[in-house]
């Protein structure tokens, strides 16, 4: 594998584990895996999830950061999506989405959403579908057990370990701001991994 195609080390990839899935696998997630070791758990493609994680960048530098929500049910999410969202202006739901939020415009805190992010589309699956129902396009963080029937754009990864969840939102950070001119070519972020990581 060609290290230049990747957005960063091969290494850095390995080290967090972004590619080790579960020993469940989906047939949405099938075109994802490149092996299954001999303890049952399903390799991802690490080729595949930095080319996801670059589309995925891409996409959503195309909207307004008002227009574009991160859902992150689970708790190991909840520093990276946090800091992502400060950094980048996007807002983010951490814990648990109230019922509506996305469909009814008497809410008081409705909000007109164009694009979701869900950290996984199992604990968010609410969301998602509030999010289907209007015709907002998602994006899914998606492990080897996930459905991904009601997403536009898969992210294959591991989106249980935190150490995994920081990389690629730190990623996506960076991806967003180069694709937005904030970042220039070579430039890095102020905040590091580290600083994505939770304790």
């Amino acid at each position: 594998m060609a290290e230049e195609q990747l957005l960063i080390p091969l290494d850095t990839y390995l080290k967090v584990g972004l590619h080790i899935g579960t020993k469940f696998r989906t047939k949405y997630m099938e075109p994802f895996i490149y092996k299954v070791r001999p303890d049952g758990l399903a390799v991802m493609n690490v080729k595949k999830i930095s080319e996801r994680i670059e589309m995925a960048g891409r996409l959503m530098s195309q909207y307004e950061p008002k227009d574009v929500i991160i859902l992150c049910r689970r708790e190991n999410g909840w520093k990276p999506v946090g800091l992502f969202s400060k950094i980048t202006g996007i807002k983010a739901i951490m814990g648990r989405y109230k019922p509506g939020l996305l469909t009814n415009p008497d809410l008081e805190d409705f909000s007109e959403t164009k694009l979701v992010l869900a950290v996984d589309p199992w604990p968010d699956k609410n969301a998602v579908m509030d999010a289907v129902e209007t015709g907002v396009t998602v994006i899914a963080l998606c492990d080897t057990n996930n459905e991904a029937t009601f997403v536009d754009l898969v992210v294959p990864c591991n989106n249980k370990g935190k150490k995994s969840i920081a990389l690629i939102f730190w990623l996506l950070a960076k991806e967003i701001l180069k694709n937005k001119g904030l970042l220039k070519e070579g430039e890095e972020l102020k905040e590091s991994l580290d600083d994505f990581t939770p304790e």
